[in-house]
């Protein structure tokens, strides 16, 4: 990767949503936050309507979406906030809403997750997570790319995770068939296809004036953690050491508060730091540096390399055909 300045802003992981979006005016713009009935997601979309953009919360849950709509609305007085069903684990959901949607889209947040879920497969039998996150965010924008494209200057965000240092792309075997299966292996890649996918949108859609970056909100309890008992965190804290090293102190687990979580997806969504700063992928609301052993930080080369980016765009779309 050719050297650069790497971009710092003046906000910190102490920072919040509506901080980081203070003095920004999103009157005008159109957003699409996915997994916005819960954890970061409602705060993300929270913040963009109080900023007065119009919200549209894609979500699974209809009824949970419709509580959310109805609060933001009443805490912000924007009543542009609205509620569409998506599943994106099921490709024609994500077909159905890409086709309902019409006109510009200013702001695509890929916010929705499940994280360590144990072993299942879609109905095409793709292991759920790599479905979930990566290829379902991936027929998503793909298909809001007129959308995106019209806008002028649109943004795509995409919610990774320090996860991704646990497992590079395997492109041999996506979906656990040849070998047993591990949440946390399984969670790590899908993850590793969040950025390359922010990687490879980026060089693809430059021309089009869409940007696209990646993101580590940060540890915060929310309901991503459903799938975590014992024996998950046991095998969790078992990677993280192998990742930082035998005989390294663990690092001490501290957490964000869902404002706090929200903030780098926020700030990558809405801030002029961020005009024409694409294929990145920042943490604590500055850009990350490349990850450093014996840390559980940073971006992994296997995350921004070129070439598993085309790959991985090459292997979504005849996944998805």
């Amino acid at each position: 990767m050719a050297t650069r300045t790497r971009l710092t802003t003046s906000f910190t992981a102490r920072s919040t949503a509506a901080e980081v979006i203070a003095d920004v005016d999103l009157t005008g713009r159109r957003a699409v936050v996915t997994g916005a009935a819960s954890g970061i997601g409602v705060e993300t979309a929270r913040a963009l309507a109080g900023a007065g953009a119009e919200v549209t919360l894609a979500v699974r849950n209809i009824d949970a979406g419709r509580r959310t709509a109805e609060d933001i609305r009443a805490i912000t007085g924007n009543e542009g906030v609205r509620v569409a069903a998506l599943d994106l684990s099921d490709p024609a959901s994500v077909r159905d809403f890409t086709a309902a949607w019409q006109g510009p889209l200013h702001i695509l947040v890929n916010n929705a997750g499940i994280m360590a879920s144990p072993e299942t497969r879609t109905s095409r039998g793709w292991e759920l997570q790599f479905a979930t996150n990566h290829l379902g965010h991936f027929a998503l924008a793909t298909g809001l790319h007129g959308a995106l494209a019209a806008a002028g200057g649109a943004r795509v965000v995409s919610v990774s995770s320090s996860g991704h240092l646990f497992s590079p792309v395997v492109f041999d075997d996506l979906h656990f068939t040849e070998r047993p299966y591990d949440p946390w292996l399984a969670y790590g890649q899908s993850k590793t296809a969040n950025v390359l996918f922010a990687v490879e949108a980026a060089r693809r859609w430059s021309d089009d004036g869409i940007t696209a970056n990646a993101l580590m909100p940060g540890g915060i309890q929310t309901n991503l953690g459903r799938y975590m008992g014992e024996a998950e965190m046991a095998l969790f804290m078992t990677h993280l050491q192998a990742l930082i090293g035998e005989g390294t102190p663990l690092p001490e687990m501290s957490f964000k508060t869902v404002e706090q979580g929200a903030a780098t997806s926020v700030l990558l969504a809405s801030s002029p730091v961020l005009d024409g700063v694409s294929g990145r992928y920042f943490e604590d609301c500055d850009e990350a540096p490349l990850h450093q052993p014996g840390t559980n930080t940073g971006v992994a080369p296997h995350a921004l390399d070129p070439e598993a980016a085309e790959r991985l765009w090459k292997v979504s779309e005849q996944l998805l055909a």
